[in-house]
């Protein structure tokens, strides 16, 4: 879908969680340069992290409701914080804002550098996620593996010197054992590793480029904004107006359908 092309764009962070200063306005703003703007809002419910599928589908609500409130102060494109693009689908639906996930985004970008990559996610017990992700966005050909640190989303900070040893690891495994010849952050939580992490692979001979998702997906939203382009209505059409009990902060969402 075409929209108006504009120089400049306001790209809005949504964390899809409930844990304060996860995400450090610092780093966001850190990523402006003239003709962008980056804001951040949190939920008010749902999880402290999100490390399973319950956690995701929880979150969902109250990402919606922050997608309605951007599109409200005419925000340009949101990006919703977390990989596993908690929300992306109905957020798509419920206005004609680009809204970006950094999953899919990531993806397709870590597809375009590398004949096949790899994800390095937090726990084992996201890599079924992540290749159902891959499958939906065609790409489960292009993946070479999914491989994890083990290290809880909200514990990454607390010896990053140990999390990078962990990345450098998971990440000579995935080139050399699994054939990948890109990498992707399967968290946003590890955003501002990647340096790190291919400086580690550097040290080794390895030359893969390692793709921090959150930065990715600014900068490819600003990009689609200037182009005049956002998600197709075709797919994401409004949703139908009906009855809707117990979510009044989701009712504006159903006025979508009747513009």
């Amino acid at each position: 879908m075409s929209m108006p092309i504009n120089d400049h764009v306001h790209v809005r962070i949504i964390s899809p969680i409930v844990t304060k200063g996860f995400r450090k306005l610092a780093d966001l703003k850190a990523l402006e340069h003239p003709g962008l703007l980056v804001s951040h809002a949190e939920i008010a419910t749902g999880p402290g992290s999100i490390e399973s599928e319950f956690e995701a589908a929880v979150s969902v609500p109250g990402t919606l409701a922050q997608v309605l409130r951007a599109k409200r102060e005419g925000v340009q494109a949101v990006v919703i914080d977390c990989m596993g693009d908690p929300g992306l689908r109905p957020a798509r639906e419920i206005t004609d804002m680009l809204v970006m996930g950094p999953g899919q985004t990531g993806m397709h970008m870590a597809a375009m550098l590398g004949h096949k990559f790899s994800v390095i996610t937090v726990m084992r017990r996201l890599i079924p996620a992540f290749e159902n992700t891959a499958a939906l966005c065609g790409l489960s050909s292009k993946l070479a593996s999914v491989r994890s640190v083990d290290i809880p989303v909200l514990a990454l900070e607390e010896d990053l010197a140990a999390t990078t040893a962990r990345l450098v690891e998971e990440g000579r495994r995935a080139v050399l054992d699994n054939g990948a010849e890109a990498l992707l952050f399967g968290c946003t939580g590890l955003m501002g590793c990647a340096d790190a992490l291919r400086q580690g692979l550097l040290a080794e001979g390895i030359d893969v480029p390692v793709v921090d998702p959150i930065p990715t997906a600014i900068h490819i939203a600003a990009g689609l904004v200037r182009a005049g382009l956002t998600q197709s209505k075709t797919t994401f059409p409004a949703p139908p107006q009906k009855e809707l009990i117990g979510y009044d902060v989701l009712r504006p969402a159903l006025s979508v359908a009747a513009e």
